[in-house]
């Protein structure tokens, strides 16, 4: 019930606010008319600050603007999705090995871990179909959008992933009502005791008891004064407290990766975000699902112990270490951008302003891309130095283009010249190596996992998943995004310009440097969890 409402809330920021989306452009959606208007304005070059931008007067409408309250709201529901999810894992997990036989568990967990990864494929093609369509969809005629899902402006409809997962989510809470309260053993049990393996790992472990048994009642002050002295206790153990330091690296890496690899594979490739979303969902994490599963079923058939799960975890990560370094490999060229990335034609410096279209009075600070017939990508029909154009929408074309050639009689047409034929053939191969290191790497998932649960005391197997889900979450699914897209911003080559100024999101970026940042980042903690291991 929770979910449903943080699903409904953080939809209702957009369909309750009004909010429409705007970007700038150049082409216009003409209906019965056979004038179009020419890109470039005609004027002096002193008519442009030394920004490059033009003297015009501010865009009206942004007093009004609230940049604040929409992501506060956006992030309250985010908290209590972290509130209501957090219990799921640890409260289910411990639920499934005290009621399995200990040969069992290991497999119910794997099918556990398997089922939540299961879901974020279907959450990446519910959200490969929600960025196809528009965000502002049912609220404005689409003929009237001039840009395509491939162009960095667009912006998908996100909100409508909540509703339909808020819908899920209740239907999917109505079985948990008729579950028993206990279910019945898996055989015979007697007093929990640890085997002579797990007495090496566990101080004075022969036959444990619970300080409250499950038929006391135990009031909410006296858990309260044991909680502490019991946390301590749990962090004094150096084996929970290396696994922890392990997980939590690792997760730094796998959440920043997961994170942005979408946005890696429609920058660097020239993806769409619907399709990267769909890659990511039935490539990828497919097979991170079935490395888990595969892995309890490796530990029930080959009965691995905890030193043998252990072993097992390293010796994947240890694999998926060597075979990430073949990514540093797979990089492709920059995109070829007039006066960023390349000169402009028959000019001799990094220039957007230039001789070409110097009659023009162009802002630097646009977003609006055109490719020109030399299959270079001007920022805007203006600094290409476009004078005319026919059609409309996303069919315009302009023409006379002085900055595409020397003639001055080249055309252009909307949106970002597409990649080279190396680059495209690079691409297969990136997702097949992608999906390999993914699966060897989640191999060890569920023996880490059973490692876990195996080395610390049965009752306090519920506080040490509990605060190993808070650990991870606080200290890597916090800051990875962070510190990750803060590398990220730092390879970028253009930024968009919000509509009422200040800096919005990047365009484009320089992709070598930031290929081997990400996987520079993602290296280090796969070393680094070699280590601790």
């Amino acid at each position: 019930m929770l979910f449903l409402f943080v699903f409904l809330f953080s939809s209702l920021v957009h369909l309750c606010f009004a909010y429409s989306y705007e970007f700038e452009t150049s082409v216009r959606w003409v209906v019965n008319s056979t004038l179009n208007p020419s890109p470039c304005a005609m004027g002096s070059p002193a008519d442009l600050s030394q920004s490059g931008k033009l003297p015009a007067a501010p865009p009206t409408g942004c007093e009004g603007e609230s940049n604040l309250s929409m992501w506060i709201y956006v992030l309250l529901g985010n908290v209590l999705r972290g509130i209501g999810e957090t219990p799921v894992q640890p409260l289910g997990i411990s639920y499934i090995d005290d009621f399995a036989t200990e040969e069992n568990a290991a497999l119910y967990v794997g099918c556990v871990q398997t089922i939540s990864v299961v879901g974020p494929v279907f959450g990446y093609l519910l959200g490969s179909l929600c960025a196809k369509i528009y965000v502002d969809i049912g609220f404005v005629k689409m003929e009237t959008i001039t840009i395509t899902p491939a162009d960095a402006r667009w912006v998908g409809a996100w909100w409508l992933g909540y509703l339909i997962a808020g819908v899920i989510t209740l239907l999917s809470a109505i079985p948990f009502w008729f579950l028993p309260r206990s279910l019945p053993m898996s055989g015979p049990r007697g007093p929990e005791k640890c085997t002579p393996e797990q007495t090496s790992f566990i101080k004075d472990s022969p036959l444990l008891k619970h300080k409250y048994p499950a038929d006391d009642n135990t009031t909410f002050i006296e858990m309260a004064k044991d909680f502490f002295p019991t946390l301590r206790t749990l962090l004094g153990h150096p084996v929970y407290l290396i696994y922890l330091c392990v997980t939590i690296i690792q997760l730094n890496s796998l959440i920043g990766m997961v994170t942005y690899k979408p946005k890696y594979i429609e920058q660097h490739f020239r993806q769409s975000a619907s399709k990267a979303n769909f890659l990511m969902g039935v490539i990828n994490i497919p097979a991170v699902a079935l490395g888990m599963f595969s892995g309890g079923l490796l530990m029930k058939r080959l009965k691995l112990n905890i030193m043998g799960a252990a072993r097992f975890a390293f010796g994947t990560s240890l694999i998926g270490y060597f075979l990430s370094l073949f990514f540093f490999t797979m990089s492709c060229e920059n995109a070829k951008v007039a006066g960023v990335t390349v000169d402009t034609v028959s000019y001799d410096k990094h220039s957007l302003l230039t001789a070409c279209n110097s009659d023009c009075l162009c802002s630097a600070s646009d977003w609006d891309p055109v490719c020109g017939e030399n299959d270079v990508t001007y920022v805007s029909p203006c600094l290409a130095g476009c004078t005319g154009s026919t059609g409309s929408g996303k069919n315009t074309v302009f023409s006379n283009c002085s900055c595409v050639g020397v003639a001055g009689n080249f055309t252009a047409s909307t949106g970002q010249c597409p990649h080279t034929d190396d680059c495209d053939r690079m691409f297969p191969y990136f997702l097949a190596l992608s999906v390999i290191t993914s699966f060897i790497i989640s191999l060890g998932g569920t023996p880490g996992y059973m490692f876990l649960i195996r080395c610390i005391k049965p009752q306090l197997k519920s506080l040490a998943l509990g605060f190993h889900a808070l650990a991870t979450r606080t200290l890597a699914g916090i800051p990875a995004p962070i510190y990750f897209g803060a590398i990220i911003d730092t390879t970028c080559l253009k930024w968009g310009q919000k509509r009422c100024g200040g800096i919005g999101a990047f365009v484009l970026f320089h992709y070598s440097t930031f290929s081997f940042l990400t996987w520079l980042c993602h290296i280090y903690s796969l070393m680094s969890h070699l280590m601790f291991s």
